[in-house]
Parts: C-alpha cells; sequence; structure tokens
C-alpha cells in the first residue's frame, strides 16, 4: 500500500488547491457583479447638484444635469473606439448658469475631423462626473502645443481651459452636435473574467484528478 501514498497525497492535494482556487474565482465573481450592479446603480441613479467640495472618491459615477454654456475652444484626446478606429475624444469648457465653469468630455469625434468646427453656445447636457485614469507607465506625454492629449489629465486640462477641476462625461447633450458622438460611462470596459478562471481551476482539478487515477491504476498494474 505504501507505493499509492505518494500518487494519492498529490492527488489528493493537488485537486484540493486546484478546487480553492476555482472556489475564490466564484467568490470574486460575485464580489464583481456586485460592485458593477453598484456602479451602474450609481450611474444611472437621479442627478444630483455639482458639488462644492470635490471628493473624487465619493463623486466618482455622480449624475448631473446641468444647463448652461459650451465654449468654443477644445482639446482633443486620442483614442480608439470600438469598431469605429482611431479618434478624439472632445474635451471643452462648459460655464453653468450660475456661473461655474468646468470640463465637459462631449464624446468621440473621428481622427480627421480634428479641426472641424464644432457648436458652441447653450446646451442642456445630462451625463457623469468622472476622474478617469487613463494615464499607465505607455503612455506617452501630453502635448499641449499641438493640442495633442493622450490622458484626460485633469489637473493639466482645467488651467488650459480655464475651469474647475471637475469632469462631466456627457450622456445626452442638447442640441446635438452632430460631428460628435457621446461616449457615457459605462461598465462595459471593466474586465470581469473571473467566471473562466474558475472554469479553467475546476477543469484542472478534473484533469489532476484523472491523471492521479491514472498513475493509480499503472502502479497497480506495475507498468510505472
Amino acid at each position: 500500500m505504501t507505493r499509492y501514498l505518494a500518487p494519492l497525497l498529490i492527488g489528493i492535494a493537488g485537486c484540493a488547491i486546484l478546487l480553492w482556487l476555482g472556489t475564490w474565482q466564484i467568490q470574486r465573481l460575485d464580489w464583481k457583479q456586485g460592485l458593477l450592479a453598484d456602479m451602474e446603480a450609481t450611474i444611472s441613479g437621479p442627478a444630483q447638484p455639482l458639488p462644492v467640495m470635490v471628493d473624487p472618491s465619493a463623486q466618482r459615477y455622480q449624475p448631473v444635469d446641468l444647463s448652461g454654456e459650451i465654449g468654443d475652444e477644445s482639446l482633443h484626446v486620442l483614442v480608439s473606439a470600438k469598431l469605429r478606429g482611431a479618434g478624439w475624444r472632445v474635451i471643452s469648457p462648459f460655464t453653468t448658469d450660475d456661473g461655474r465653469r468646468l470640463l465637459v468630455d462631449r464624446g468621440f469625434t473621428p481622427i480627421d475631423r480634428k479641426d472641424a468646427a464644432l457648436y458652441a453656445g447653450p446646451v442642456r447636457l445630462t451625463g457623469n462626473l468622472h476622474w478617469p485614469d487613463d494615464r499607465n507607465s505607455s503612455t506617452p506625454d501630453n502635448d499641449p502645443d499641438n493640442d495633442t492629449w493622450f490622458a484626460r489629465d485633469i489637473g493639466p486640462m482645467s488651467e488650459a481651459l480655464d475651469t474647475e477641476p471637475l469632469l462631466v462625461i456627457a450622456r445626452s447633450v442638447d442640441p446635438v452636435d452632430e460631428a460628435i458622438d457621446p461616449l457615457p460611462v459605462d461598465t462595459s470596459g471593466i474586465p470581469n473574467d473571473h467566471l473562466q478562471y474558475a472554469i479553467t481551476w475546476f477543469s484542472l482539478a478534473a484533469v489532476w484528478l484523472l491523471m492521479t487515477g491514472v498513475w493509480l491504476r499503472r502502479i497497480a498494474k506495475g507498468t510505472d
């Protein structure tokens, strides 16, 4: 019986570890689904007044409904939109009816429309406050002199357009500017691969168990 001990211990230990990893991914899946549901509820919730004191952790995705005037200045952030290719996110100053001046991410325009005339004037817009995290270690430095930005860096952008360091991602704008397609805040770009990971770990556990059985069978037949 001693010759079966090592394969049994290896088989049981390996299978237990793989099953634990799969169970952990199921728990992570439940956590991520709850997080995404909370985010969706916040994004689609009732509009709130613009904050006086800025708290990104508490106000991220806060819905707003604003009326005011879009300025004729704009900054362009190089992006790639799914099914549309390369283009620009258009960031413009927006002055509310009560005189506050902030940034508005109006949405996407094609790569060859950078210098196209855009609507400027009175609008009503709905959207969400956001503090994007576009920059990573491989993101190039912005080139403000040539109006080419690679990340929505709120601080430098607010200085360039003389606004508060507050960004609204437009969901709808009235009147509509046909040259720009809004890219509203949503959860579609947030990865949630925990189910696939769980299936992978459980499948590996099944394979491990099968191979342990094959190993034990070979020992029983004296071929190992």
